[in-house]
């Protein structure tokens, strides 16, 4: 079976440096006119989500921010306003945006983040001036919390709590907005009622699970029995979408430790055919750096990234087309 790839993340920095190696030092000298093209193509595919990253990040040595904030410098770019022109092309396009609340910490700290309180006043004092800032935007759709965790059987309580009070606090801002997980350790969840019960806890309106092939966890041919246990207990619960956060990418070396490079579409075809009958959508992570439209003024990526964007472009039609 075979679904559209339906939305994407989308980053101003990619916070894991080695990975970034082909778009990071392009994307800091984007202009605004190269952002908003950059959603343009994302739209040219189909897509009608996107999931921002980040809104700011934490290092060991240095902290930035990618709006006009108090809390962390602007990043040293070109573009002044850049989830600005990514909320204007989106407008433009009909796309939906899921903001980031992260990283407000060091973003390698993932439990410190979720549990401290110095970071939870940041990210709390973000998302009031970021949705202060752009949450006229028709666009803006809902909020996403980058701190993931891996699901070891079952979720941990902190994390469940980090969530839910992330929630309490967005729905304060803005009682409309959607809110987006997504969390990895897909292939060694335990998809059972003690996980349902969870479920039912847990104050989220979408869970995108990381398929993990690009990270090399697990194969195409395993996934479908891990997505169609969520599809159960999912249902059983009776909350949360199901959504799939697809790795299009592979490593050019060591996993974690090199460039994210461009997959192939025959492996990506295998990772939605085994996925699709399960989920509600499939978004990818990410079509920045592994995606390029032939002549766009925002190249940025690996040299296999514009035939990987002409396959992706001819999946999408003919999935469209069968509807």
């Amino acid at each position: 079976m075979q679904k559209p790839i339906t939305g994407t993340w989308f980053e101003f920095w990619h916070h894991n440096l080695p990975e970034g190696k082909y778009w990071n030092p392009i994307c800091r000298r984007f202009s605004a006119e190269q952002w908003e093209a950059k959603v343009d193509e994302i739209a040219s595919v189909g897509m009608k989500y996107i999931v921002l990253m980040d809104t700011a990040i934490g290092y060991d040595t240095y902290f930035e921010s990618y709006f006009d904030t108090d809390i962390f410098p602007f990043a040293e770019m070109d573009c002044k306003d850049p989830i600005g022109s990514l909320l204007n092309a989106a407008d433009r396009n009909g796309i939906k945006v899921f903001v980031s609340c992260g990283f407000y910490g060091i973003w390698t700290h993932t439990l410190e983040n979720m549990t401290s309180p110095v970071v939870t006043d940041r990210a709390f004092r973000a998302m009031k001036q970021v949705y202060e800032k752009y949450g006229s935007h028709p666009s803006f759709y809902g909020w996403y919390y980058p701190d993931e965790t891996c699901i070891e059987g079952h979720f941990l309580p902190e994390f469940i709590d980090y969530v839910n009070r992330y929630s309490a606090y967005a729905r304060q801002i803005s009682p409309g907005l959607k809110t987006l997980i997504a969390p990895y350790g897909t292939n060694i969840l335990k998809a059972d009622d003690e996980y349902v019960e969870q479920l039912k806890k847990l104050d989220v309106d979408i869970i995108a699970y990381q398929d993990e092939i690009g990270v090399q966890k697990s194969k195409p041919e395993d996934t479908a029995a891990y997505y169609k246990a969520l599809r159960a207990a999912h249902d059983k619960a009776g909350r949360a979408a199901l959504w799939a956060d697809m790795e299009a990418f592979e490593f050019e070396g060591d996993v974690y430790r090199s460039p994210l490079i461009p997959a192939t579409i025959e492996r990506l075809e295998r990772q939605i055919a085994s996925i699709a009958p399960y989920v509600d959508e499939i978004l990818i992570y990410q079509y920045q750096g592994m995606f390029n439209k032939p002549g766009t003024i925002a190249y940025c990526g690996h040299p296999d990234s514009i035939r990987y964007y002409e396959e992706l472009a001819r999946h999408n039609r003919e999935c469209f087309a069968e509807k």
